[in-house]
């Protein structure tokens, strides 16, 4: 019995490889979807540091690392990561805006449920979901936020259907975690991300476009990694949360308050901009996302005083 017990262990740890422990949970497996992506390239390269991780894409990643061809809403793709026993998600397979309602609500949020719910039923605990800024709805110009800074958890507006997608997909994680009270699922409304070395230039003072808000609120690729690691690597909280992923300062050559009182005149509540030392800050809150993980964006927008 001894050395069946021995073989076995071996086997165990063959499989799982070398348990690594990070603010009190214990991570060893990850799987990425959406591996191929911009982001998740970059992060699956970085989680692979310290982590054994499983990339599932349709597109090979092109990545020295443990690969599932396939789509994340497919039950059947979904038996190859069987072999393995998944600690952690993080999820950032999704189709973008410019897609229609129909994707959208196929891919974000029926897909979704059908990988959490096949994730939970093997026993993953953690999870850390990539939605969006965008879940608010201002990709309409008739877009008008409630409160500002704009709250981690503002209600959906949205007009086209990717924003709602978004939202319900972080619905749908409210509703598993309703069913499974022990898991910890961490939605995350990632920022509009660009390439370090390419940031878009400073926004000025403009006609109101569509997806308003999104250009104001930029954040670096290696920023955007960052806070999913830590997301990942962040204590065991057993809940839902949902947090701002966005960097403390607006994307703005000029004080927020002249680009938005252009768009919006006295439609919305400005003062806050308008107060010492805040006429350049984000237009999203960012108070949570660096109080529960600790993080804060670093490459921050350049302003020229004139």
């Amino acid at each position: 019995m001894v050395e069946e017990y021995m073989k076995n262990l071996e086997s165990t740890c063959r499989q799982r490889k070398d348990k690594l422990r990070y603010g009190g949970i214990i991570l060893s497996t990850v799987l990425i979807t959406g591996a191929s992506g911009f982001i998740g390239k970059r992060l699956s390269r970085k989680l692979a540091e310290n982590h054994q991780v499983i990339c599932m894409s349709r597109k090979d990643p092109g990545l020295s690392l443990s690969w599932v061809k396939g789509t994340f809403a497919s039950f059947e793709d979904l038996t190859q990561i069987d072999s393995y026993q998944i600690d952690v998600l993080v999820h950032l397979g999704a189709v973008t805006g410019g897609m229609t309602e129909r994707d959208c609500l196929l891919v974000n949020v029926e897909g979704t449920r059908c990988l959490l719910r096949y994730l939970i039923d093997r026993g993953c605990k953690k999870y850390v979901l990539a939605s969006s800024i965008a879940a608010v709805g201002f990709q309409s110009r008739k877009f008008r936020p409630l409160q500002l800074p704009v709250p981690d958890e503002h209600i959906c507006l949205d007009r086209n259907g990717y924003g709602l997608s978004k939202y319900l997909m972080e619905e749908i994680s409210r509703y598993c975690q309703r069913q499974q009270e022990e898991i910890d699922i961490i939605n995350l409304r990632l920022s509009s991300v660009c390439a370090d070395d390419r940031m878009p230039p400073l926004k000025k003072v403009a006609p109101l476009p569509e997806w308003s808000l999104g250009g104001l609120t930029i954040m670096g690729l290696n920023d955007a990694v960052r806070a999913f690691v830590m997301s990942a690597e962040a204590s065991y909280q057993p809940g839902v949360r949902i947090m701002n992923a966005v960097g403390p300062k607006a994307w703005t050559a000029v004080p927020v308050v002249e680009i938005l009182r252009n768009w919006w005149g006295n439609e919305v509540d400005l003062s806050y901009f308008d107060q010492p030392g805040q006429e350049h800050n984000s237009v999203y809150e960012v108070d949570r996302i660096r109080r529960e993980i600790g993080f804060v964006a670093e490459h921050l927008p350049q302003i020229t005083c004139l």
